[in-house]
């Protein structure tokens, strides 16, 4: 693993350590990892959604309107 010097605010800081004291976490580093995955799996899902919607648009496959895909997709990354 690579050693890195961050930087948080002060309320961003108060957070870390409380979710460490709460033992949500073992240590900040494992809390910040983990929030970095998330939004990587989050950024999949999007990048996802963005080609089906691509796809969608240029053959016509689908009936649903633009809003019905949104709403569905907004569903399923808050599911």
């Amino acid at each position: 693993m690579r050693r890195q010097s961050i930087s948080f605010t002060e309320p961003n800081d108060e957070w870390l350590k409380n979710q460490v004291e709460n033992k949500e976490y073992s240590s900040k580093s494992e809390l910040v990892n983990d929030l970095i995955r998330q939004a990587r799996n989050q950024q999949k899902q999007i990048d996802i959604i963005r080609l089906k919607l691509e796809r969608a648009e240029n053959t016509g496959f689908t009936t649903d309107t633009k809003s019905d895909i949104l709403k569905q997709s907004k569903k399923l990354l808050n599911g």
